[in-house]
């Protein structure tokens, strides 16, 4: 098939979205299919073609960013423009799958969205600003759709954006050739000056305030025995680095900045613990949650719907209580003071992961929503 990924953002850009469309994208080309990736050219020193593990990248002219979402109806050009069976969009940010849906209506082409979470607005309007897309361009998107994809359960239930439209649950990939307990930890641990039996507790994400990483740092007064690395940039780095100064803990609280998309599995193979304290919808699933159980790793997870779905609750790591640094630090403490217990909820969650979340798992189910879409289209 000739398959078309729309997403608002993009490589070079990093995020749980960005992972989702390459992983599956890298796949789909593996098996024999021709993918293209149209996404925002969001900076102007990015090449407006490119090609990237078999499948083919065209970025389209963006106006601005309003609200983190790029401005692209230069989508619904490029998509016209295009040899294609079938469009996948992927939201939020939530304008470019609305220009898809448009584009694919009009050239009557099977149409796909998966929604990874809600939109959420970070501002005084954000809740009218949602309302009123919901009631609109949301509407106009979903109800164009073939079939909507949401990752757990809870989420679509208690989804606000797609409920209604009785969601096909997909998981996200993982690829378990690249994220696995082998990965060597150790150039890590001495990158970061942590020693053999220092305990590491581990975040990996974008550093805005939904992600819970101000509970995480407050927790860190109360784990002192532990180095914890958190990993990733963003707009509020500076923030919450002044917070870690603030609070105590900056002499064992290590803020690294991007890393590299190579050295990500040896991040995870440096901890002991994995961490992931979201507060938001915006966090519908948790990819990086999945990556630490492939690694081997135990975790620490908000509960809240959607992210509690990536575990059973004391089988492949422990559920915290949002918002709530107490609890977050009890439960990093019970993890850190069982070695045994560590290393049982690892394996676990590995298990897991093999099971339901393998790239080839995940794959096989987003081809046959393909392949019936097209046949369907074709009768």
């Amino acid at each position: 098939m000739r398959i078309v990924q729309v997403g608002p953002w993009f490589h070079p850009h990093i995020g749980g979205v960005e992972s989702h469309i390459k992983t599956i994208s890298a796949e789909l080309v593996r098996r024999g299919h021709d993918v293209t990736v149209v996404t925002s050219r969001f900076d102007r020193r990015l090449p407006e073609r490119e090609e990237m593990e078999g499948y083919r990248i065209l970025r389209t002219r963006t106006r601005g960013v309003w609200f983190r979402t790029p401005i692209t109806p230069a989508t619904k050009r490029a998509l016209a423009t295009l040899d294609v069976d079938i469009v996948h969009a992927h939201s939020p940010p939530p304008l470019t799958s609305y220009y898809a849906a448009k584009a694919a209506k009009r050239r009557r082409l099977p149409f796909v969205i998966t929604v990874h979470c809600d939109l959420e607005v970070p501002s005084i309007v954000g809740p009218l600003v949602e309302s009123l897309y919901r009631a609109t361009l949301g509407y106009s998107t979903t109800r164009r759709a073939d079939r909507i994809i949401m990752s757990t359960a809870t989420y679509a239930a208690t989804s606000r954006a797609a409920w209604r439209y009785n969601p096909v649950l997909v998981p996200n990939p993982i690829d378990l050739r690249r994220f696995h307990p082998g990965v060597d930890g150790r150039p890590v641990r001495e990158r970061h000056g942590i020693r053999a039996d220092e305990p590491a507790v581990l975040f990996v994400g974008r550093m805005y305030g939904h992600k819970g990483i101000e509970n995480l740092v407050e927790a860190a007064m109360s784990v002192p025995h532990a180095k914890f690395l958190l990993v990733g940039g963003g707009p509020e780095l500076n923030a919450f680095k002044r917070l870690a100064q603030r609070v105590g803990v900056a002499n064992h609280t290590v803020f690294t900045g991007v890393v590299s998309a190579e050295w990500l599995p040896a991040y995870f193979a440096a901890c002991d613990v994995f961490v992931l304290p979201s507060i938001s919808r915006l966090e519908a699933f948790g990819i990086v949650a999945l990556e630490a159980m492939a690694s081997g790793k135990p975790v620490v997870v908000s509960d809240i719907p959607g992210v509690r779905e990536a575990i059973t609750n004391g089988r492949e790591g422990l559920l915290a209580d949002p918002v709530n640094p107490d609890d977050l630090a009890l439960k990093i403490r019970t993890l850190i003071a069982d070695d045994a217990r560590r290393k049982e909820m690892g394996e676990k969650g590995r298990e897991t992961v093999a099971a339901n979340c393998s790239v080839e798992r995940v794959t096989d189910r987003i081809e046959a929503i393909y392949y019936d879409l097209v046949r369907d289209r074709a009768t």
